[in-house]
């Protein structure tokens, strides 16, 4: 099947050669012009409204001042991103939050992480932010009295991807340095400055007004789970379980937890109550454990354990809390195994390490300490909080299926408690064991993160900002970033909307509030994107335009011979290597992984 980048791509071709055919022929206007996929559209209006808008020229000195400072400090921290970027990539290329080409395009639908969904809104933050940066160069261009040929958009395909402003490039180069650079910098100025005022007003008023509906939003069933078969799906809200009330997602768990009945009643928020019939299914695991009978979809369900019927985790839990293994009957086949804590990592000169236990990653499982049985990850701490740091207890592990007793003296860590000098993983035996079915949809994690309520309470107001900016950034692609997430937050977009609700004085606004908070969200987005992509010091971006008249200045002051010649080495060196580490960047994943 054909997917859509495909046909993105052919309708590009397509377009391009109609478009290239029709400026051949004469049939475009003289203010469209046509190079490949791209058509710019130049015109002179505007003008009159930019000289106007110049009067007040000290002032806009001033702030092209202030832009100056701020663009030159991120630009070296962008150049320094980039920089460690590519070495990160190159390092652990499947680690990269680009994995695909496709994903640097900001086309919705197009891109991974952005749903056509949240189209109009991203294309309206495209066009404010496109707008602002080239009536910003053009603006300063006035103010330093330098002439404009012309104006206009950039369109890629009938997609806006730019706006310009062409200056008299005579009177460019007669403009001494400080106005050129404050010209080149006001673009990015002036996208800072709209992602600020759209923060505030999302922050402030629009966010303030929204809150989670009361319930456990539901992002997704485990495929083969009981919740999926009794036809629970992405936008219902759990609000009660067998008739205990069901505040959030988070609270959702430990109802679940406290229900022992193998079918429980589930009560939707806008619905009829359902009825799931619970099953026990494994859907993570640590590879070697239980390979054979471990699968996907639909996910391996236990059904007994050593011939007991078992249909909760409660359930197996009291099956294994006698006997150090266990067989497990699922759908896919039987097998036996040791239950108990998974040893991730056995610390070298630590503990377990010195009683013998191997350090060279071989699997290693604890089944006991001292007199205690642990069956899990999380049983294991309560097990070692019996006995006191410096005592000897025998540990049961097993190594490679065999079983080892040793005799260990425990550790101490900083707070005082008694450790074996290991790491585990979750669940039984490295088995994540899932017996209602439902993966909820974080709502409250994400309002929190837009309207800042995430942001650390010890946390300074530059910290904080920081903080709060990025956590703004990777919300698109929270999945990739945040361990416990499974989603990605585009806005307040039709698939969640049922997970929110507006109150308090804007109330009024319903669904309006909402859409309003969308455009805010996106416009500030992209917004922060674009002055962060042009403080990129590289041609033919801003940033690369205000290193070569910061590298003249130096440059002049020093009174280097061949002054010209070596500025242009410098910032045609720096422009490249910027270029390189971008495609590897965007390339290097898919090639390196």
């Amino acid at each position: 099947m054909v997917g859509l980048l495909t046909w993105v791509l052919v309708g590009i071709t397509l377009y391009t050669v109609i478009a290239v055919g029709l400026q051949t022929r004469g049939y475009l206007p003289e203010y469209a012009k046509v190079s490949g996929p791209l058509l710019t559209i130049h015109t002179q209006r505007g003008r009159q409204f930019l000289d106007w808008l110049a009067q007040p020229k000290r002032f806009w000195r001033a702030w092209g001042n202030v832009g100056v400072g701020i663009t030159v400090i991120v630009m070296v921290l962008s150049g320094f991103i980039v920089v460690t970027s590519v070495f990160a990539i190159v390092a652990q290329p499947e680690g990269a939050a680009i994995q695909n080409p496709q994903n640097v395009l900001v086309i919705p639908g197009v891109n991974d992480f952005l749903p056509l969904s949240a189209a109009p809104e991203i294309i309206f933050g495209l066009l404010v932010g496109l707008v602002v940066h080239e009536g910003g160069h053009g603006l300063l261009c006035r103010v330093e009295n330098i002439d404009i040929d012309s104006m206009g958009v950039a369109l890629f395909a009938l997609i806006p991807i730019g706006a310009f402003v062409e200056p008299d490039a005579d009177n460019q180069r007669e403009a001494d340095r400080g106005a050129q650079t404050r010209m080149f910098a006001a673009g990015i100025t002036n996208n800072f400055a709209i992602t600020a005022i759209a923060l505030l007003l999302l922050v402030g008023p629009i966010a303030a007004s929204v809150a989670v509906v009361p319930g456990a939003p539901v992002g997704d069933t485990l495929p083969g789970s009981g919740a999926e078969a009794a036809g629970l799906g992405h936008g219902d809200v759990i609000t009660a379980i067998d008739g205990q009330p069901v505040e959030n997602e988070s609270h959702l768990e430990d109802v679940v937890d406290e229900v022992d009945d193998a079918t429980v009643e589930v009560s939707l928020r806008d619905g009829d109550p359902v009825t799931v019939e619970r099953r026990l299914l494994v859907f993570g695991a640590v590879p070697g454990v239980a390979d054979d009978v471990v699968g996907q979809d639909p996910l391996t369900r236990i059904t007994a354990v050593d011939g007991t019927a078992v249909n909760t985790e409660a359930a197996f839990d009291a099956a294994v809390a006698d006997d150090s293994t266990a067989t497990l009957e699922t759908d896919r086949g039987n097998v036996t195994i040791p239950v108990g804590a998974f040893v991730a990592q056995v610390n070298e000169n630590g503990p377990l390490a010195d009683a013998g236990a191997p350090t060279d990653g071989t699997a290693v499982v604890i089944t006991k300490v001292g007199d205690q049985r642990v069956t899990n990850a999380s049983t294991l701490r309560p097990a070692l909080d019996r006995h006191e740091p410096g005592d000897t207890v025998t540990v049961e592990t097993y190594v490679r299926g065999h079983q080892s007793v040793l005799d260990v003296r425990l550790g101490e860590d900083d707070d005082g408690r008694p450790i074996l000098g290991v790491g585990v993983q979750d669940g039984y035996s490295g088995l994540i064991l899932d017996d209602f079915g439902v993966d909820t949809y974080p709502a409250n994690q994400f309002l929190g993160m837009l309207t800042g309520q995430a942001i650390p309470d010890d946390a300074g107001v530059a910290t904080g900002v920081l903080f709060y900016l990025v956590q703004l950034l990777v919300l698109p692609f929270a999945a990739l970033v945040g361990p416990d997430l499974n989603y990605n937050f585009a806005g307040f977009t039709a698939d969640v909307t049922g997970f929110f609700v507006v109150e308090g004085p804007l109330a009024f606004m319903g669904g309006a509030l909402l859409l309003g908070a969308n455009l805010l969200f996106w416009t500030a987005w992209i917004n922060f994107n674009l002055a962060l992509f042009n403080c990129i010091p590289a041609f033919p971006l801003d940033g690369g335009h205000i290193m070569r008249t910061s590298v003249e200045s130096v440059a002049s002051r020093l009174s280097l011979p061949y002054g010209r010649q070596v500025v242009t080495a410098i910032t045609l060196s720096i422009t490249v290597a910027m270029i390189g580490a971008l495609l590897v960047m965007i390339f290097g994943p898919m090639l390196l992984a």
